[in-house]
């Protein structure tokens, strides 16, 4: 039993159900009389807990501090840290996102002209050298005939970043 509230409906049960006394029943649930005893004298807070409830069905995506700012603007007095209270008690939580719904069926390929030079495609190459030394290649290649048009390397510098040879 971990909570105060637990730890009250265990010592009622020894007390109902084996009719042990109060002071036997906390010794064996380990509990503080006094605490078994205390009732809070809180108010339920019942219209602001509706309040609360409506305003975060309407907006899903705000959270307690948002949700508190609306309370604010409509005359609300209360602080944050009782609406964060609240907020939890009432079991509210931020939804989720959904997901994004992916492309149903097959796309289309991208259509490329039969013929030399009518597309290139660019990417670089990265490696290092056994001393340490890194070095980074653009390969400009056509299409269609694989031709490799270019071969740009380049090389890091402490002073100025990456410049092309």
């Amino acid at each position: 039993m971990v909570g105060p509230a637990a730890k009250r409906e265990g010592v009622a049960h020894l007390q109902a159900a084996l009719g042990l006394s109060e002071r036997r029943a906390c010794a064996i649930v380990n509990a503080d009389r006094k605490m078994v005893r205390y009732r809070s004298r809180r108010s339920p807070d019942t219209g602001l807990r509706t309040q609360l409830r409506e305003l975060a069905n309407e907006r899903k995506r705000f959270g307690y501090r948002r949700l508190f700012v609306l309370l604010r603007q409509k005359g609300e007095p209360s602080g944050l840290n009782r609406i964060y209270r609240l907020y939890r008690e009432e079991g509210l939580t931020v939804r989720k996102r959904r997901t994004r719904r992916r492309a149903v069926g097959t796309r289309a390929p991208i259509l490329v002209e039969a013929r030399p030079n009518a597309r290139w495609s660019l990417d670089f190459v990265h490696d290092q050298f056994a001393s340490g030394r890194r070095f980074r290649i653009l390969n400009i290649v056509d299409d269609v005939t694989r031709e490799c048009w270019q071969r740009s390397r380049t090389h890091r510098s402490r002073d100025v970043g990456w410049r092309a040879n």
